[in-house]
């Protein structure tokens, strides 16, 4: 009798260090866990030092770096998304309900969904986005000095203890641009924003409309191009 009863209380007391186990584990464990992303790669992408591929799993704090000609997006389910463009490092951070990231250099794109905030640190400033309503916007820093893009939503640009609003489809700046190999924009004033492919149509047109003008002029055996006219005569 005593033996059945000593047996019964041994298992029930190991029953209950199993469980209380279990739940110790789990408490331990949940303030620990990361918020994972996943993420798509084109070229060189590396997440902590180390070369990732597409598949990978992105915890949060990790930093990502593309290389030249490289992309990477983070995938982050409910949050939303951040697309990395070439040359760019960053450190991403999130949890529910906020993407974090401080920007290195280059450029990334941020795309939330309503009910998320989100805030993109640089050495100029930072650019939020109000949980109110999906927003996306464009953060660059490839020439030194800060670019904020909003395609949409509630986006702020907070740099030197003044916030501008960010308009949909407007650009608004921070800090000293510094032109480097890395800068992709065009230094001349009012060309900015031009592709190289644009820039070359424009060159190419001016260049026509110039040979088109030669071409006229010659029909009369005139070249005018400011002062007096010089004729070319049919016997030379």
């Amino acid at each position: 009798m005593i033996s059945r009863t000593w047996s019964r209380k041994s298992m029930a007391f190991a029953v209950a260090i199993a469980v209380l186990s279990v739940y110790s584990m789990v408490a331990l464990a949940s303030p620990g866990q990361k918020m994972s992303g996943e993420l798509s790669v084109s070229g060189q992408v590396t997440v902590n030092g180390q070369s990732a591929i597409s598949g990978a799993t992105v915890f949060s704090d990790s930093t990502v770096t593309t290389a030249a000609n490289s992309s990477a997006v983070v995938s982050l389910g409910k949050l939303g998304r951040v697309e990395l463009l070439p040359n760019t490092t960053v450190k991403l951070s999130f949890s529910a309900g906020n993407i974090s990231a401080s920007l290195d250099s280059g450029r990334l794109q941020v795309s939330t969904l309503a009910g998320v905030s989100a805030i993109v640190t640089t050495k100029d400033g930072a650019a939020v986005a109000d949980a109110s309503q999906a927003a996306a916007f464009m953060v660059d820093v490839e020439c030194g000095d800060m670019r904020v893009n909003s395609q949409g939503g509630l986006v702020e640009l907070r740099a030197g203890g003044k916030t501008v609003q960010v308009a949909a489809g407007s650009t608004e700046t921070a800090g000293t641009p510094q032109p480097g190999t890395r800068c992709t924009r065009l230094a001349k004033p009012g060309m900015a924003g031009i592709s190289g492919g644009a820039l070359a149509a424009l060159l190419l047109a001016a260049g026509g409309a110039v040979a088109a003008a030669i071409i006229a002029s010659t029909q009369d055996g005139d070249f005018t191009f400011g002062g007096n006219p010089i004729v070319i005569s049919p016997a030379r």
